[in-house]
């Protein structure tokens, strides 16, 4: 696990600039750096050593130093492949994961990426064509920056390496921040800072005399099986499959813990990795609180469980950092939860695996169960239905059945854009002062619902999550708060042999009008009890709803909403009437609050004096602590 940063071109001083740019990334790999400068290009490195710590250092080369690599990320499946290419006549020089990409590369092209089973985001430089090759996994658990800047390429692991390229100049793209406040993390291509791109899950470009070519070779397509299926044999399938791939994702040469709340996919794992520590954090507050259930299954499975509860002061305390950390804002409140699991996972181990991927590609969220709650009622005409959720949406506050009407009353396309959808458009317009024209958010998704206009409503639903909400959200925070504190996170869920299987699943083994995840619940019933795996989802839940309703913590976010900063992007007399009413009780308007909060926070660490929880200083301090234990 690395972190990777570089620029084509000399117009900067090469040396100087990557230096920078890699030491803004020092949390991403302490252990170690490498760089190559030529005339055309520079390309940093850091490393976190997972795999062949004596020799897998990076930059690395092809035999005759006509291909050059830097790779962020795990090739679970690298020795099937080596010996493969060793056979067709390739020399091998170390044994890194990273070595088999290049000769990969050479031997098949950019059909490499069809054959890995792991996690990656990487660039190759061909000196010959001076051209740079770069992809990104197909689920996208690694991320990949990049900018085009006075004609050159600029990318980097985190934007923050972009940052420091003298020829960017940072602005805040109010389109982003548009669309952020619904879908509650960034989800356009371009990010939060004007002209920085992400490249996007599944996708590999070409970089050749000023000339970016993106491609697509991976689309996360459901394809359910027709006609009847063998339940006993498909349930074997699944738990072979998971079983596999977690064997796959135990590969290192250092240990691999596990992390590990009440749901059923983290259990499961924690019961096949043959590892010897979880690790589980909770909150003051019963209901909030997983970390009896960790200990319990823990102990039963003969593992020592590390746990940590949370103190409401030190929550508050470090949210500039976790912003700073993500990049971009992101209001997933249970990203401070995973960044404070992590951070105690990293005091003993470099490597655990968790439990993402799960519930799109089984299944799992509730929210899956809605298509079948409204059939009947979509059996109403649609005109009637329109008409009654505009006389329901009229009344104050939520009385029962106000919500069912309204969504009733949109097709799926409509009323589900992924598993956030905090501000609509209307309070959306009312809060920002520079709405855009034609942005409802289902204009974002829209051209992935039609290419899956042939599944049923549910499957849609997952579609959309896989390309929208496990990116933007889920694999991000998971990404960013792990590598915060130098460790690195796998998820055996988002394998390809595990997508291979389950895109085949019929919608009836997935979800039915009682239970969510139906067929891989089944598969952990022989190693759970039935409160274990049929436990509904918690993932680290965090109490901000109460919080906010607190004098101190309403005070905190009030002084945030009436800033200079919230001045310039919102109408804040409108910020503080959401406020208000959740403090008083009148709604809950947590998730609204948080958007905008955890926004304005972010805009501190980057935009305003003062800003920036950890400085380059912290960076290289770091680097010497790790090198002082090393030695």
């Amino acid at each position: 696990m690395c972190g990777i940063c570089g620029f084509t071109g000399k117009q900067y001083d090469q040396e100087t600039v990557v230096t920078n740019m890699m030491n803004r990334i020092i949390h991403r790999g302490p252990d170690g750096s490498g760089r190559f400068i030529s005339e055309d290009i520079a390309m940093g490195f850091r490393r976190l050593s997972i795999i062949d710590l004596n020799t897998g250092d990076q930059p690395m080369f092809n035999e005759d130093k006509t291909l050059v690599i830097t790779f962020n990320g795990e090739i679970y499946n690298y020795r099937e492949l080596r010996e493969e290419l060793t056979a067709k006549g390739h020399t091998f020089a170390n044994k890194a994961d990273t070595e088999v990409l290049l000769h990969g590369y050479e031997e098949w092209g950019e059909a490499l990426l069809n054959r890995l089973r792991g996690m990656f985001a990487f660039v190759i430089w061909d000196t010959r064509k001076k051209e740079l090759f770069g992809a990104r996994d197909m689920f996208g658990i690694k991320p990949f920056y990049y900018a085009q800047i006075g004609g050159e390429l600029v990318y980097g692991s985190e934007i923050k390496s972009i940052l420091e390229y003298p020829g960017y100049h940072r602005s805040v793209s109010l389109p982003a921040l548009e669309q952020y406040l619904s879908f509650e993390y960034s989800v356009l291509p371009e990010t939060f800072f004007s002209g920085i791109f992400k490249l996007m899950p599944g996708h590999c470009f070409h970089w050749r005399g000023g000339k970016m070519k993106i491609r697509r070779y991976f689309d996360p397509m459901l394809t359910p099986d027709e006609g009847p299926v063998d339940h006993d044999a498909l349930i074997d399938r699944i738990d072979q499959t998971l079983q596999e791939s977690i064997r796959y994702h135990m590969v290192s040469d250092v240990e691999v813990a596990s992390l590990l709340s009440s749901g059923v996919d983290s259990s499961y794992v924690a019961c096949h990795f043959h590892g010897s520590k979880t690790f589980t954090v909770g909150f003051d507050y019963e209901t909030y609180n997983e970390i009896p259930y960790a200990q319990e299954l823990s102990e039963s499975l003969g593992i020592k469980n590390y746990s940590k509860v949370i103190s409401t002061e030190e929550y508050w305390q470090e949210l500039p950092k976790i912003q700073y950390y993500m990049d971009e804002p992101l209001a997933d409140a249970s990203a401070s939860a995973l960044y404070f699991v992590d951070r105690e996972a990293a005091k003993h181990v470099k490597v655990i695996l968790s439990g993402e991927g799960s519930d799109e590609l089984f299944g799992g969220y509730v929210i899956y169960h809605e298509p079948m709650s409204l059939a009947g009622y979509a059996k109403v005409p649609k005109g009637i239905r329109k008409a009654l959720a505009a006389a329901v949406s009229r009344l104050p506050g939520h009385p029962k059945g106000k919500g069912f009407l309204i969504r009733g009353s949109k097709d799926v396309e409509k009323r589900f854009i992924g598993n956030a959808n905090v501000y609509d458009v209307k309070l959306r317009n009312k809060v920002l002062k520079y709405p855009g024209r034609d942005t409802e958010p289902w204009r974002l998704t829209r051209p992935f619902y039609d290419k899956v206009r042939h599944l049923k409503d549910t499957e849609k639903m997952q579609y959309i999550d896989l390309n929208f909400w496990l990116v933007g959200d889920i694999l991000l925070k998971a990404d960013k708060m792990s590598m915060a504190h130098c460790l690195e996170s796998r998820v055996p869920f988002l394998d390809r042999g595990v997508y291979e299987c389950a895109k085949t699943i019929p919608l009836e083994e997935k979800v039915t009008d009682k239970n969510t995840k139906v067929c891989f619940r089944e598969a952990a019933h022989r190693y759970l009890n039935d409160r274990q795996a049929e436990k509904k989802k918690l993932g680290f839940p965090v109490p901000i709803r109460i919080w906010l309703r607190q004098d101190k913590y309403y005070a905190i976010v009030k002084k945030e909403f009436t800033s200079p900063a919230a001045e310039k992007f919102f109408h804040t007399d409108e910020l503080v009437k959401i406020l208000d009413a959740h403090k008083a009780g009148k709604e809950d308007y947590a998730r609204h609050i948080w958007v905008v909060y955890m926004f304005l926070l972010w805009y501190r660490e980057y935009f305003e004096e003062g800003g920036c929880s950890v400085s380059i200083d912290d960076e290289l301090a770091l680097e010497r602590s790790r090198r002082a234990a090393a030695n």
